[in-house]
């Protein structure tokens, strides 16, 4: 009886990287049970959001069942519920349908959302690219304008075969780049009419991409998709995105349907009702150690978290420093256990990386950023992203599905599969405008 009352009790709010690794990791110990709250019942891998998005992977690839993940590890219970709030006094969080769980500690890894930064008419009119969901209903948006295209052709001129992707970044640079392969070989076969006409624009603020990277990355990415025919428009902003076309700032306009938004992150809503100290994006500011300080038994990871570097640089939203931090936050939960120390968080920095399609990546390797570029990097992407997916049938499925792709020169999985976004209201600017 003694010995079960002092097994300490960890709520876990978030199946990401970051909680599914802390939760793995506390499982090890029997001095721990673990409550895992997560708003879907699968774990996403969201570096592989944008292949999905094109139809290179299938949801099947990028997401796999957070009970199957932790299937065997007797001390860990799955919730599937939204945690809308959290009191960091008592460590306890409420759900959307009213349930409550309280723990001797909780682990706040609630993840990011798309930060639209105010943009107008972003929120309501352009596809983000940060969730299984996103990505289903932005491959469903390009499947549905080619095909209304097809029926119409006239819709050509009303820009229905403009694709507007916003951010210069790794999302916006990897999305942009598997659309024009996905147009440029598969639609290229499927519609071989309608796909010469396509168009692809990729817009940033900045006067580079990739602007984390060497630059000598960023000029080879420019290169890369100008070669795929990505028009770029760097020094752009996007003022407004409307239901038939995007105004930038520099007074002109395009005229789209899809509007894909890889303009950054925030925290995901929780984080506006924790209780806790919120800093650049809205996310959680940890200590050295990722716990809150004047909150005894509170961490806060991944991207629901602004984690600092020893240098005190904010360290970048990434699925290791997540994971890391994950294992990070079980070792220190067991040394409170134990009556032992904690210790700060000390990020191992592997480098960054980007695919920009077929058969071109770019890498930066470790802190030096020692730089790959093509095949070699292309195939070090795949090595290292696979090692982070969860489960050998995931990685297994995946590989057949870049081999298939990657010899065939074509996107396999065009699945029409949302029809909320296949059902769209061709007068709807117009209309608006009139």
């Amino acid at each position: 009886m003694n010995a079960r009352a002092s097994v300490k009790h960890v709520v876990i709010v978030g199946g990401g990287f970051a909680g599914l690794a802390c939760a793995r990791k506390l499982a090890k110990s029997d001095d721990v049970r673990i409550t895992l709250i997560d708003k879907n019942n699968y774990n996403q891998f969201q570096p592989f959001l944008y292949q999905l998005a094109a139809g290179i992977l299938s949801s099947d690839d990028v997401a796999t069942s957070l009970r199957q993940s932790v299937l065997g590890q007797a001390n860990i219970v799955v919730k599937m519920c939204e945690v809308t709030a959290a009191d960091p006094k008592t460590r306890m969080v409420t759900t959307r349908d009213g349930m409550t769980y309280q723990g001797d500690f909780l682990v706040l890894a609630a993840g990011s959302q798309a930060n639209f930064f105010g943009t107008a008419g972003a929120k309501e009119n352009a596809f983000p690219l940060y969730s299984v969901e996103e990505a289903q209903r932005l491959r469903s948006r390009i499947l549905a304008v080619f095909e209304d295209a097809d029926r119409d052709p006239k819709l050509v001129e009303r820009g229905a075969l403009n694709f507007v992707v916003v951010g210069g970044g790794p999302t916006g640079t990897e999305t942009a780049g598997a659309l024009a392969d996905m147009i440029n070989h598969t639609l290229m076969r499927e519609y071989p009419d309608l796909a010469v006409h396509a168009r692809i624009y990729l817009i940033d603020h900045g006067h580079a991409l990739l602007a984390a990277f060497p630059v000598e990355a960023h000029d080879y990415a420019a290169r890369t998709l100008q070669r795929k025919g990505v028009q770029l428009k760097l020094g752009t902003g996007v003022k407004e995105v409307m239901p038939d076309r995007v105004l930038l700032s520099d007074g002109t306009s395009i005229q789209t349907r899809t509007v894909v938004w890889g303009g950054g992150l925030m925290a995901s809503p929780l984080a506006a009702n924790s209780g806790l100290p919120r800093g650049r994006g809205g996310r959680i500011e940890v200590g050295a150690d990722l716990s809150v300080e004047g909150f005894p038994g509170v961490y806060v990871l991944g991207d629901f978290a602004n984690i600092h570097s020893t240098d005190d640089d904010t360290l970048p939203q990434l699925g290791s420093v997540a994971q890391q931090s994950g294992v990070w936050t079980a070792n220190n939960i067991l040394a409170e256990v134990a009556g032992k120390p904690r210790t700060p968080f000390h990020y191992h920095d592997k480098g960054i990386m980007a695919m920009i399609g077929r058969n071109a990546a770019v890498a930066a390797i470790g802190k030096k950023r020692h730089e790959l570029e093509g095949p070699i990097a292309y195939a070090a992407w795949i090595g290292v992203h696979a090692l982070l997916m969860n489960g050998v049938r995931v990685k297994i499925v995946a590989f057949i599905d870049w081999t298939l792709g990657y010899l065939s020169k074509t996107t396999p999985i065009q699945v029409l599969d949302r029809s909320d976004e296949a059902r769209i209201d061709w007068d709807e600017g117009e209309k608006k405008a009139a």
